[in-house]
C-alpha cells in the first residue's frame, strides 16, 4: 500500500519551505497556497501532479527523535510551512512552474516569504501507510516468532 495513491515507484517529490514574513499571517498563506493548489490540481493533475500537502510548524521539537540538544519549542512556530507536492517526473513539474496561470499565483505566495524560494526534488525512497490493527497484530506475532532466527 502506498502512501499516495497512485504515485510512481520512480516518481518524484518537491519540498519548498516557506517562512513568513513578519506582517504575514498563517491565514494569508493559507488563502494563497490553496489558490495555487487548486491551480495545480485543475491544470496539471492529467500532466504528472500526482498530490501534495502543506503542513505548519507546530512549534513543538521531539526531544525523542532529534539528537541536537534538548530543545522544547521552535521559534519558527506558525511561521514556518513546507509545501509538498508528489510528480510523475521533474520535468513535468517544471513544466507547469512554467504556465501562464501558475505563475501569478506563485508570485503571490512568494510575496510572503521572508526567505525566498528554494524548491528541492527529492527521489522517494519508502512510502507507507499504517497498519491495520490485524496486519499490526500479525507483524507483531510474525516478529515475536522469527527475530531470533535471523
Amino acid at each position: 500500500m502506498s502512501l499516495i495513491n497512485n504515485f510512481p515507484s520512480d516518481g518524484i517529490v518537491t519540498v519548498n519551505r516557506v517562512i513568513l514574513k513578519p506582517q504575514y499571517t498563517v491565514e494569508d498563506l493559507e488563502e494563497r497556497v490553496s489558490m495555487l493548489c487548486e491551480n495545480v490540481k485543475t491544470y496539471h493533475s492529467e500532466t504528472g501532479f500526482v498530490g501534495g500537502f502543506v503542513s505548519l510548524n507546530l512549534g513543538m521539537i521531539s526531544n525523542e527523535g532529534s539528537t541536537v540538544g534538548q530543545a522544547v519549542a521552535s521559534p519558527l512556530k506558525s511561521k514556518e510551512a513546507l509545501i509538498i507536492t508528489f510528480w510523475r517526473s521533474f520535468a513535468e513539474h517544471e513544466e507547469s512552474h512554467r504556465s501562464a496561470s501558475f505563475q501569478p499565483l506563485f508570485k503571490k505566495v512568494l510575496e510572503l516569504c521572508e526567505n525566498g524560494n528554494e524548491e528541492i526534488a527529492y527521489n522517494m525512497l519508502w512510502s507507507g501507510a499504517a497498519y491495520s490493527k490485524e496486519d499490526a497484530e500479525a507483524a507483531q506475532a510474525a516478529k515475536a516468532k522469527y527475530a531470533h532466527a535471523a
